[in-house]
């Protein structure tokens, strides 16, 4: 008995449509995870941050801060976004708001975000080896969702930061 193997031309086209519709519905779902992806690792990075200052500040005994830069050696004092990349410094003259000047060790260079941008309530962060210098602050990670899929760094007056879908008030986190 002489059997015949394979598949017939419509078995074919049938398999093709449901592979092409299955991924169809998928690359969707792909875009999301890659944008959660890049959210999680820029909040992921700036609490680092944060905890790296405070606990470079305790083993110095000084003032160890956090600025905006656009060059990754300097604060910028223009009003630079935090998306555009920062800096985590010691600063030894505990200037305020943080300037790194020349002989100011650097100690961490983060790059810039490009697929988003990140809205703060303070130019600059600044711990003490004893906990920050008393403000609170809260910076917003924001991509082109909006609000809805923003995420929060909120740091309380001791310099311990929390990750939040809302404000520290409780609304509904503002991206603008």
């Amino acid at each position: 008995m002489d059997r015949q193997r394979g598949f017939t031309l419509l078995e074919l086209l049938v398999a093709i449509a449901i592979v092409a519709v299955l991924t169809g519905s998928a690359i969707p779902a792909f875009g999301e995870m890659r944008r959660n992806a890049a959210r999680t690792r820029e909040v992921n990075q700036f609490v680092q941050g944060v905890h790296l200052a405070r606990g470079e500040a305790m083993k110095r005994n000084g003032v160890v801060s956090l600025c905006p830069s656009r060059d990754g050696q300097w604060c910028a004092a223009d009003g630079t976004p935090w998306n555009d990349g920062w800096i985590l410094f010691v600063n030894g003259d505990g200037d305020s708001p943080a300037a790194r000047d020349m002989g100011e060790r650097l100690l961490h260079v983060y790059p810039a975000w490009r697929e988003g941008h990140v809205v703060a309530n303070r130019a600059t962060l600044s711990f003490r080896a004893f906990g920050q210098s008393g403000v609170t602050a809260t910076f917003a990670f924001c991509d082109d969702r909006g609000s809805a899929a923003a995420r929060a760094v909120i740091i309380s007056q001791t310099g311990r930061p929390r990750v939040s879908a809302r404000s520290s008030s409780g609304t509904p986190l503002t991206c603008s």
